[in-house]
């Protein structure tokens, strides 16, 4: 078997940026990088070997050119890339890379069980998204993240509190900040597992991946055919990178 290239896989996201390094196919180092900290980048470029390079990026034009200009070369994932799956949206110009990257990669893991597969990215939204088991990409759904839940009730209303708490709570709050936990948390959980169950009904056998950074604070292990992979969307881009290197 042909050994697979190094590449250094970059998504720079919103409040940070996520960096894994893919050695013959594997991710061997791992790291989150502040926007403020970008500088870094070049010191560790140079401590992995200065290996080729893949972005994709949410920042600023200037951010962006900036991030290229650490690098001897970089491949930026952008609306001309060729992708390894289908497209079967109606706004394509519209669809986020996070979600293109996390459909290429469920796609990529799951292809030896010829089912289709979904990724719940669980982050500023909440986002599914579904690929069928020919490898089409058919859309998905988008709703408010714990932070975005939290802050809408206090911006919308005259004495609710802003929360960030991303503890387990009991079902019924015994105060205001109990009830407005167990309305954004448990909301979110019975959410989640509706629409597993609907996707389910409605398409047949198919394989979740639970990622984003908010993946942690929901217990999806040990449930058949449901999957926690938090580095999904850098899985995404590396197959993406392979795609386009031959």
């Amino acid at each position: 078997m042909d050994k697979k290239p190094t590449v250094l896989v970059i998504d720079a996201g919103n409040s940070f940026l996520k960096i894994a390094l893919f050695e013959n196919g594997e991710i061997t180092r791992i790291q989150r990088i502040k926007h403020s900290e970008i500088d870094k980048l070049t010191q560790y470029y140079d401590q992995v070997g200065r290996p080729q390079v893949i972005l994709t990026s949410v920042l600023t034009i200037e951010q962006t050119k900036f991030i290229f200009s650490l690098f001897d070369s970089c491949f930026n994932v952008n609306r001309e890339t060729k992708l390894p799956i289908r497209i079967n949206y109606k706004t394509i110009e519209t669809l986020g890379f996070d979600r293109i990257c996390n459909a290429v990669a469920i796609h990529s893991v799951n292809s030896t069980h010829k089912n289709g597969g979904v990724s719940i990215d669980i982050g500023t939204c909440i986002k599914f998204d579904f690929v069928d088991e020919i490898g089409t990409y058919q859309g998905g759904s988008i709703s408010p993240g714990i932070d975005l839940r939290y802050k809408s009730m206090n911006d919308y209303t005259a004495n609710l509190p802003l929360l960030n708490t991303r503890e387990k709570c009991d079902l019924i709050g015994k105060s205001t900040h109990e009830s407005i936990q167990s309305g954004v948390i448990n909301g979110i959980k019975a959410e989640i597992d509706q629409l597993i169950q609907r996707y389910s009904s409605e398409n047949g056998d198919l394989t979740f991946f639970v990622t984003g950074g908010d993946a942690q604070f929901f217990d999806f292990g040990g449930k058949n055919g449901i999957f926690v992979n938090e580095n999904l969307t850098l899985i995404g881009l590396y197959q993406i990178y392979l795609f386009n290197a031959h």
